[in-house]
C-alpha cells in the first residue's frame, strides 16, 4: 500500500468512502452524504489553506484517506487542528487507519501545528478510540448525547495529542494558520 498526498481524481473514491460512513456509521454526524462537487470543494479549501490531505492506495484503489482541518475558526485556535480518518470497508482491519493517522500527525507537526484534536462520533466507536489511543492521543472528555442519528442519541469523544513542541512557548505559530 502506498501513502501519498491526495489528488483530484481520488475524490471519487473519497466521496464513496465518506458516503458509506455517513449512511451507516457514527463517525460523522452528517445525515446526508455530500456529493462529488461538495467533496471536491471541501478538499480544495483545506489544501488551499495549507492543511494536509492524504490517501492510502492499494493496487490503484483508494483504501482510505485522512486530513487535518481547523479545530475552530477563531484566531487563538490557529495552531490546533482536528483530524479525520476514513477507511473503505474492504480495507478495514489492515492497519490503513493507523498508517494514515501516523502520517497525518507527522505531516501536521512538520507544518508547525501544536495540538491535534480527535472528535470521535459516539463513545461506542471503540475502534476509533483505540486507534487514537495507540497513536498517542489522550482522553480529553465526552460530550453526552449531543447528536441524534440512526434513531439514537450519540456522544462525542474528545481526544488530544501534542504535536511538535506542544504547549511550549509559541516562538512561531503554524505557518499556514498564522495567515488566517
Amino acid at each position: 500500500m502506498d501513502l501519498r498526498t491526495s489528488e483530484l481524481p481520488d475524490v471519487v473514491a473519497i466521496t464513496a468512502i465518506y458516503r458509506e460512513a455517513v449512511l451507516t456509521g457514527t463517525a460523522s454526524f452528517e445525515l446526508e452524504p455530500p456529493g462529488l462537487s461538495e467533496m471536491q470543494a471541501r478538499r480544495a479549501a483545506l489544501l488551499e489553506a495549507g492543511y494536509p490531505y492524504l490517501v492510502m492506495e492499494s493496487d490503484g484503489s483508494v483504501a482510505g484517506y485522512a486530513y487535518a482541518a481547523p479545530y475552530r475558526a477563531r484566531p487563538a485556535y490557529r495552531s490546533t487542528v482536528e483530524n479525520s480518518v476514513y477507511v473503505d470497508m474492504r480495507f478495514r482491519g489492515r492497519g490503513v487507519a493507523r498508517r494514515l493517522l501516523d502520517a497525518l500527525v507527522a505531516e501536521t507537526a512538520s507544518r508547525g501545528y501544536r495540538q491535534m484534536i480527535a472528535v470521535i462520533g459516539d463513545s461506542a466507536n471503540l475502534a476509533s478510540i483505540r486507534l487514537h489511543e495507540v497513536a498517542g492521543f489522550s482522553h480529553a472528555g465526552i460530550l453526552r448525547s449531543v447528536g441524534w442519528k440512526h434513531g439514537r442519541w450519540l456522544d462525542t469523544v474528545l481526544m488530544q495529542r501534542e504535536l511538535g513542541r506542544g504547549d511550549g512557548a509559541p516562538s512561531a505559530l503554524a505557518p499556514h494558520a498564522a495567515s488566517r
